[in-house]
């Protein structure tokens, strides 16, 4: 079968090739920083650079392309998602790192898509089905053949759990994140970025961590710029238009990319079992990427605001003058409609099955 990807998907791939980049890069430099600090610095890193890139691009910005800031109501979502995954999830990860090689840990972090997926399905009520849960499926038996331990009597694997705990600490991040999609993916980012690598950073300092040497402090800013915040602008882009669960499938590519990062920049050599993981990893992706949701379905009568283009979803008249260029930004109205086609949980498809 040939792999059909879903056009709004690219973000979520792009950004989980950036973030699985990220990992074995960081792992170079966690045994020069501690962990508080580097998550500090990666988080500074990128919080600062989307500043810079924000500002940039409302220069450029026409009024009609202008999309939604965050919402006094918002905050709520956008704290939460600070705290899980800006501030837990990366300090977690940093640790794991010191004890855990780059390539398993790459491959541990599929384990992001699975418990973002379960806490959409079982929490936030996100649809299902048979093929993606069996996809799920392997990428746990993956993740829990590469944290078992070689030997009964060896070492507990702690950096495994830490690990792990990171990627809960995410997918928590991304459900909440997921509430307050429809608004500025790039500023969502950048408040997430600036908030979390000040908190990081206060912490690491005051742990009585010291800034490291500024080409280390540049590098760890460059990764978090690329690997945390563009990555995030792409992530959030993506959760807004194929939903949590499928976004979280598609962003089980990224820990690939890591790991053939890991192989070249660190000369890892993984053993037997490594690459069974690899196989159910690699079968659970592949059930993920081939999927087709397609019935009918009812929407009804709906007013909100973001950005969009005039699709089959968004046929309504403009109470402006309205000089035809697209995508733009203002309130519009849903009428009722009955249709079918293939669709992903995005912001227009809350329906029941």
């Amino acid at each position: 079968m040939l792999i059909k990807i879903h056009p709004d998907a690219i973000y979520a791939i792009l950004a989980a090739i950036l973030f699985g980049l990220a990992t074995p890069v960081a792992k170079l430099l966690v045994r020069d920083v501690s962990p508080q600090m580097l998550a500090g610095l990666l988080y500074a890193g990128s919080g600062f650079g989307l500043f810079i890139l924000y500002g940039i691009t409302r220069l450029f910005k026409r009024s009609h392309q202008e999309q939604n800031a965050i919402q006094l109501s918002d905050l709520p979502w956008l704290a939460g998602a600070i705290i899980s995954g800006g501030m837990l999830g990366p300090a977690l990860l940093m640790q794991g790192l010191l004890s855990t090689p780059a390539s398993m840990a790459s491959l541990l972090l599929n384990l992001e898509s699975v418990l973002t997926a379960a806490f959409a399905w079982f929490i936030f009520k996100e649809h299902f089905d048979k093929r993606i849960f069996i996809g799920m499926v392997c990428i746990v038996l993956g993740s829990l053949l590469l944290s078992w331990p070689k030997q009964l009597n060896a070492a507990f694997p702690w950096g495994a759990l830490a690990i792990a705990g990171a990627c809960a600490c995410w997918a928590i991040d991304n459900n909440l994140t997921r509430k307050i999609s429809a608004n500025d993916a790039l500023q969502i980012a950048c408040i997430k970025g600036l908030a979390a690598g000040f908190v990081n950073l206060v912490i690491a300092l005051s742990l009585g961590n010291k800034f490291p040497g500024l080409p280390i402090g540049i590098s760890a800013a460059t990764i978090g710029f690329m690997g945390y915040g563009v990555s995030l602008v792409l992530f959030v882009i993506s959760l807004r238009h194929i939903g949590t669960a499928r976004t979280g499938a598609y962003f089980s590519v990224a820990p690939f990319a890591g790991v053939i990062c890991s192989f070249v920049l660190l000369h890892e050599q993984p053993d037997a079992l490594f690459w069974v993981a690899t196989g159910f990893m690699m079968i659970g992706v592949w059930l993920h990427l081939t999927e087709h949701h397609a019935h009918a379905h009812h929407h009804e009568a709906l007013l909100h605001k973001h950005i969009h283009t005039h699709d089959e979803h968004h046929q309504h008249i403009h109470d402006f003058d309205w000089d035809g260029i697209e995508p733009h930004v203002h309130p519009h109205q849903h009428t009722t409609l009955s249709h079918s086609h293939p669709h992903f949980p995005d912001i227009h498809h809350q329906h029941k099955h």
